[in-house]
């Protein structure tokens, strides 16, 4: 059973993705404003200029008779002029003293116009003003409207010339609908090609990560590959860090080595001139040198882990090691049953094989010893989130069970104590449940002892799994 912890944090190409919608949405929304009201601005003043042109044509149509009066039959060549109630009117009355009859079109019935104020609506300097009303018919209409001196007696009239906005306001619609489904055919066909240009750029760094997952798993000792320029500097500095970390575990090791070579003649020195002084001094030498060559081999041990407990190269398969120590213990105990159990292929430790062994490999020792017929092995992954590590991770939780007396929660505690024996009949120093507990901690595990279904003790280890990178 292998997985990786998710992160919380969002992925980069998500985020991208996410700018680039969000900035594609509003810059899209953007420009579909300003195209429409520049299409409405453009529309609305060929719409004047329509009017306007209509106005004259009314103007050129209309004198005074003999009969001093206004006459005139204007030809717009539009039949909305002639259909009532359509909004498309036009109006000729007679200003000041002038006193005639107005024209109208056939279309505006006998309902007529409201006309505004001038301080409500002024002339521009064209001595032309437009607005926009509502007909007797309901139609909201857009006036153009001049005043003309029609003879040199200074005889006046207005000029007013309709349209309905309905057709303007048509047009814009027409427009937008057509605008909006083009900008949402070029953003869907953006985003699209947006996502995968990013995921095409972004591949790079799949390939950095699987590199660097191929280091984490040892089946390469180095990112390799052809990065862009923009990533290889990342992969260089990560080679020359692996490098670096595998300088610094070869030279703890090899300190670690001349140490123990340098303290052991020393110490064996002690020990064999310990049975040459007197029994009294001597036991209490023996004692001494005992304990310093015990206290010596653990610390230098923990040296040793802690040089290379963070190196990205420790890693152990499971199945290989615990095949093999049961094996042994098979070998050397025929007559005691040692059954084990691997939930699922491939779990491997973020540790040292010689320390996945030593701390086995006491714990198979120990079950040995005082099982009566048979010892359990079993292994599986799990997450679980430590204390002094805030966020859940994958742990590979290693249990070791045998059949015999077992042990209470008081006996458990001091069992864990260095060089406790709580048997005195049986062979051993008393170090090896608190080896296991060190080295378990050094690598951020634990280490607990209960009671098991048999009755016998069940040694529970909690060790830092490899994240198997996805294929």
């Amino acid at each position: 059973m292998t997985g990786e912890v998710k992160s919380r944090t969002p992925s980069l190409t998500v985020r991208v993705l996410l700018l680039a919608t969000l900035w594609s949405a509003l810059a899209l929304v953007g420009i579909s404003f300003a195209i429409s009201k520049l299409y409405r601005e453009s529309t609305e003043r060929g719409f004047n200029d329509i009017l306007r042109a209509q106005l004259y044509n009314v103007i050129n149509a209309i004198s005074i008779n003999d009969q001093q009066a206004i006459s005139g039959t204007p030809q717009l060549g539009d039949l909305r002029f002639s259909q009532p109630g359509s909004g498309w009117y036009w109006v000729v009355e007679p200003l000041g003293n002038f006193q005639t009859p107005a024209l109208v079109s056939s279309s505006i019935g006998v309902s007529g116009l409201p006309v505004p104020s001038l301080l409500e609506v002024p002339f521009d300097r064209r001595y032309e003003r437009f607005y926009a009303l509502s007909d007797g018919s309901g139609n909201r209409v857009q006036v153009a409207e001049t005043e003309v001196v029609l003879d040199g007696d200074g005889r006046a009239a207005r000029f007013r010339v309709t349209g309905n906005l309905a057709v303007v306001e048509e047009q814009i619609a027409d427009f937008s609908r057509s605008l909006h489904v083009a900008l949402a055919v070029f953003g869907f066909g953006s985003l699209l090609l947006n996502g995968l240009a990013i995921l095409y750029g972004l591949k790079p760094l799949d390939r950095a990560r699987a590199a660097l997952g191929k280091v984490r798993n040892g089946e390469a000792e180095r990112l390799e590959g052809d990065f862009p320029r923009e990533i290889q500097p990342l992969a260089n500095e990560m080679n020359a860090l692996i490098d670096s970390n595998r300088r610094l575990v070869e030279r703890a090791r090899m300190q670690v080595g001349n140490l123990a070579h340098s303290l052991k003649t020393p110490i064996a020195v002690l020990l064999n001139e310990s049975n040459l002084i007197e029994k009294q001094q001597g036991d209490v030498v023996r004692a001494q040198a005992e304990a310093m060559q015990a206290q010596v081999q653990s610390y230098l041990h923990r040296a040793r882990i802690a040089a290379q407990r963070e190196s990205v190269l420790a890693r152990t398969e499971v199945e290989h090691v615990l095949e093999r120590l049961v094996r042994v213990m098979r070998r050397l105990n025929p007559d005691t049953v040692f059954e084990l159990s691997i939930a699922g292929p491939g779990l491997t430790l973020a540790m040292e094989q010689q320390d996945v062994e030593e701390v086995v490999g006491n714990l198979l020792e120990n079950a040995a010893r005082y099982a009566q017929e048979h010892v359990i092995v079993k292994a599986i992954a799990i997450e679980a989130e430590r204390p002094e590590e805030p966020g859940k991770r994958l742990w590979i939780e290693l249990s070791v069970e045998d059949d015999g007396p077992g042990l209470d929660s008081e006996q458990a505690q001091k069992a864990l104590k260095r060089g406790a024996r709580l048997d005195e009949s049986k062979p051993g120093t008393g170090l090896g449940l608190s080896i296991v507990r060190e080295i378990s901690g050094e690598y951020h595990g634990s280490l607990t002892l209960s009671r098991g279904e048999s009755g016998g003790l069940k040694a529970l280890l909690l060790l830092p799994a490899v994240v198997k990178e996805p294929a």
